[in-house]
């Protein structure tokens, strides 16, 4: 079962008819209260969670969901029609295992509902990804050098991120661009450049792990230069 917690009615039915057409039982809420009382009747495998709601919002919501032990470790993706950093940071400070900028595409949707439930089925551990002494932790949005805590932006987040899972392949500048501020972005090179610089600068002595590749973008080297 799963349940979704959005307000909106159009994107409510849409969603919950593309579950189901994918074979997925699925439930739908417009109210935090109504959604409060589904779950103390039966605990669904998975919610996707509205951040902006009437009367109480999705992250007091998914706060709550992980105070609580019965639904503590509940897979739960958010949804906002907000994109900022600050939203995306807080749901994912939150605890949130996924989360989904509106508008999106059902497809996307749905395949992004398959991961979560996949991962959640094979209680696959917390993926880290370490080189030298730089650890990021996607799960629990955690960056470390030398065992110290690095607080960076959202944008920064995603693009070292993004440069890990890809260590050792040349990124090209509109790749990143594409993945990080999305398609279509009219934001000039030079904002790339200045997360790059800000970036190395903030990782201290692991910011040399990120290697430019002149003419052409950016990778993490298996060795610092």
């Amino acid at each position: 079962m799963i349940y979704l917690l959005e307000d909106d009615d159009s994107i409510r039915k849409l969603v919950i008819y593309a579950l189901e057409s994918q074979g997925y039982e699925a439930h739908g809420f417009e109210s935090p209260d109504q959604f409060r009382t589904a779950v103390e009747q039966q605990l669904p495998e998975l919610v996707i969670l509205d951040i902006m709601l009437p009367g109480e919002d999705g992250i007091s919501v998914l706060k709550r969901l992980r105070s609580e032990p019965e639904t503590a470790r509940l897979p739960v993706i958010m949804l906002t029609a907000k994109n900022t950093e600050f939203d995306r940071v807080e749901g994912l400070d939150a605890g949130a295992d996924d989360f989904i900028s509106k508008p999106f595409g059902i497809m996307e949707l749905v395949a992004r509902v398959r991961a979560v439930l996949r991962r959640a089925e094979q209680n696959l551990p917390v993926s880290v990804y370490e080189l030298g002494s730089l650890r990021v932790c996607p799960e629990r949005h955690e960056v470390q050098v030398e065992g110290k805590s690095v607080t960076l932006t959202y944008k920064e987040y995603m693009l070292l991120q993004l440069l890990m899972e890809n260590r050792g392949l040349v990124l090209t500048r509109e790749v990143l661009l594409d993945r990080i501020w999305g398609l279509g972005s009219e934001r000039e090179n030079r904002t790339l450049d200045v997360h790059i610089r800000t970036l190395r600068a903030k990782l201290g002595t692991a910011g040399s792990y990120i290697q430019t590749v002149r003419g052409v973008g950016y990778q993490i080297a298996e060795d610092q230069a």
